[in-house]
């Protein structure tokens, strides 16, 4: 899906005082207070999942961290490996902080399996401690990014349950999995962007 950059840079930017939340697939951009935000707004839920390394990775991993989350997979011919390029930069960015990690999703879990990840992990120098990388179950990763994250639904666009999940964009979470931010990880501008907003939800505390 090829998306917008302007508009998505549009959805980032927010004024001094923080980012807005967003809770369903328009991204609407909601301005509130931490405390105006009910416990039935939208969340990214609970999940297990093992990294390149065999490693448990779920949603207790990311208590009290900001995290980008995207969709790939390692054989894929087209933007993957220019969206892993812009996650390295990320990972530089933050290289030692203790409050941001990365989180790609494989979207092809039958072929990429912790050990193939591994190596693909070793070919681009992503660090296990900041980026993890991880498979399936397909139906488990294909819900989180069309009804969780809303990848693929942000421009309107859908599809059916089965149909191949493929997608640039990068998602941003908060310390508590709430969606803060949507941007093109195809677009060196979007990822300065979202450099500088991760930046404001660390002072968010």
């Amino acid at each position: 899906m090829f998306v917008n950059s302007s508009l998505l840079l549009l959805l980032a930017v927010a004024p001094a005082e923080g980012l807005p939340y967003y809770g369903e697939a328009t991204f609407t951009p909601q301005w509130l207070k931490a405390s105006q935000i009910s416990k039935d707004f939208h969340r990214i839920p609970a999940f297990e999942f093992t990294n390149q390394k065999g490693e448990s990775v779920t949603e207790k991993s990311f208590e009290g961290k900001i995290y980008v989350a995207d969709f790939f997979f390692t054989t894929c011919p087209g933007i993957c490996a220019d969206m892993s390029k812009n996650m390295l930069i990320l990972q530089e960015a933050f290289q030692g902080a203790e409050d941001v990690r990365l989180l790609s999703h494989s979207v092809t879990p039958d072929h990429d399996t912790p050990k193939r990840l591994a190596r693909y992990a070793r070919r681009y120098g992503i660090d296990a401690r900041l980026w993890h990388l991880v498979p399936g179950p397909e139906k488990l990763i294909y819900d989180l990014g069309r009804r969780r994250y809303f990848v693929e639904e942000d421009l309107g666009l859908k599809k059916k349950d089965d149909e191949f999940l493929h997608t640039e964009n990068f998602v941003l979470i908060d310390k508590i999995r709430r969606i803060r931010g949507i941007y093109n990880g195809l677009n060196k501008a979007s990822i300065a962007q979202l450099i500088e907003d991760i930046k404001t939800l660390r002072k968010e505390g």
